[in-house]
C-alpha cells in the first residue's frame, strides 16, 4: 500500500476538488443568506446549476475562434491540475517533487490569460472591458501572492508546498510575525483572485462593477458549466492553500494513510469556519470602486513585503 499511497492520495484529492468545491460554494452562499436574513437555495444548489448547464446546448457567436471554444476546457483542466499540487489531505503527492508554488501560480496565470483572450475574442464591449480589468487586477495580485508565498518559503527554505506544510505542521511550533503578515496579505489576495467582495461581486451583472463575469457573458451550455465549476474549484483551492500554508495541522504526513480519515474530518471543520469567515468579510465590506482596488492590492503587497522584511530582521 505504501508504494501506491501517493497515487491514492492524488486520486482522493482529485475527487475532493471536483465534488467538494461546489458544496463549499453552496455553504458560503447559505451562510451569506442566513446573515442577510434571506432564504437559502440549499447546500446542493451549485450541483443543480452545473447539471442544468451541462444539459443545455452551446450557443456560439459567428466570429468565435478556437480560443473561445478551447478556453473552458483549459481553465477547467488547469484548475484540476492545481488541485493535485496543493497538499489538501496529505503531503504525500506524486507531483510535490516537481511542481512547487511558482508552478501553482503559473497554472492560475495560464487560466486567467486564456479567459481574458476569450473575452476579447468575441469583440463585444463587455468582454474587452472585463479582460482589461482582469489583467489590471492580475498585474497587482500575482506579485503580491508570490511575495506572500516566498515569505512562507523562507521558513521552510523551499518553494515546495508539501515541504512548507511538513516544516510548519511537523516542525517546532513558533509564533512568527512574518507568517502573520503573510497571512494578512494572502487573505486580501484570495479575495481578489477569487472575485469576491470588495474587489468583485460574483452575483452581479452590472456593467459598471463586474470584472470576471464580463469576460464570460458570451458563454453558455457546457462551456459555461465548466467555467462556473472551475470558479468554484478556484475558491476551494485558495481556501485550502491558505489552510495548508498557515494552518496545516491535521494534514497527513507522508506514508501515513491511516490518518486520512482524521485529515478529511479536520478539513471539513476548517472549511466550515473558513466559509463563515469569508461571509463575515463580505457582509462587512462594500464593493470597491475600480480605482480603489489598486490601493487594496497595494496593501496586500505591503503586508507581504513587511512579512519578508520581518523574517530577516527578527528571525
Amino acid at each position: 500500500m505504501n508504494v501506491f499511497s501517493p497515487l491514492f492520495v492524488m486520486c482522493l484529492q482529485f475527487i475532493a476538488v471536483l465534488f467538494a468545491a461546489p458544496a463549499f460554494a453552496g455553504w458560503v452562499r447559505m451562510v451569506k443568506c442566513w446573515f442577510q436574513g434571506r432564504k437559502s437555495a440549499g447546500l446542493f444548489q451549485p450541483y443543480r446549476d452545473i447539471f442544468k448547464l451541462l444539459n443545455k446546448d452551446v450557443v456560439l457567436a459567428e466570429n468565435a475562434s478556437w480560443i473561445f471554444r478551447f478556453t473552458p476546457f483549459l481553465v477547467f483542466g488547469t484548475t484540476v491540475l492545481a488541485g493535485v499540487i496543493i497538499p489538501i489531505l496529505s503531503i504525500d503527492l506524486p507531483l510535490s517533487a516537481t511542481a512547487d508554488a511558482i508552478a501553482l501560480v503559473a497554472l492560475f496565470t495560464i487560466a486567467r490569460f486564456f479567459t481574458a483572450l476569450a473575452g476579447l475574442d468575441i469583440g463585444t464591449a463587455f468582454g474587452g472591458m472585463g479582460s482589461s480589468r482582469e489583467k489590471t487586477v492580475a498585474s497587482m495580485s500575482e506579485p503580491a501572492m508570490l511575495m506572500a508565498i516566498f515569505t512562507v518559503s523562507l521558513v521552510s527554505q523551499s518553494t515546495s508546498i508539501s515541504h512548507m506544510v511538513n516544516v510548519i505542521a511537523h516542525g517546532e511550533f513558533v509564533l512568527r510575525p512574518s507568517l502573520a503578515f503573510a497571512l494578512l496579505a494572502f487573505i486580501l489576495i484570495a479575495l481578489a483572485e477569487t472575485g469576491r467582495i470588495p474587489v468583485d461581486n460574483p452575483a452581479t451583472h452590472l456593467e459598471l462593477t463586474m470584472i470576471h463575469e464580463a469576460m464570460i457573458l458570451e458563454y453558455s451550455g457546457r462551456h459555461l458549466a465548466l467555467i462556473e465549476w472551475a470558479g468554484m474549484m478556484k475558491l476551494f483551492l485558495f481556501t485550502t492553500l491558505g489552510i495548508a500554508l498557515f494552518f496545516p495541522w491535521g494534514i497527513a504526513a507522508a506514508g501515513d494513510i491511516t490518518f486520512l480519515p482524521v485529515a478529511i474530518l479536520l478539513l471539513l471543520i476548517k472549511l466550515f469556519f473558513a466559509g463563515i469567515g469569508l461571509v463575515l468579510i463580505e457582509i462587512g465590506l462594500a464593493k470597491m470602486r475600480l480605482f480603489r482596488i489598486q490601493e487594496f492590492l497595494g496593501s496586500a503587497f505591503l503586508f507581504a513585503t513587511l512579512g519578508l522584511l520581518s523574517y530577516f530582521m527578527l528571525e
